[in-house]
């Protein structure tokens, strides 16, 4: 269970930071940062990645 935690943790990071990253630069060319959007999306990103992870993880064996 730990080591799933941990997999799953750092999975999720990444995919918020990944969010973040999209949403700032999509916005930061339409000419003004929504940073309630940003933040929003990022969440559910990171959110629905750990949902994703109760498939499994491909790095667990």
């Amino acid at each position: 269970m730990k080591k799933w935690l941990k997999a799953a943790g750092i999975r999720a990071i990444k995919t918020v930071a990944q969010s973040a990253a999209a949403a700032i630069g999509t916005a930061a060319v339409l000419g003004e940062v929504n940073w309630t959007a940003v933040i929003s999306a990022s969440v559910l990103a990171g959110i629905l990645s750990l949902l994703t992870s109760v498939a499994g993880l491909p790095e667990l064996k």
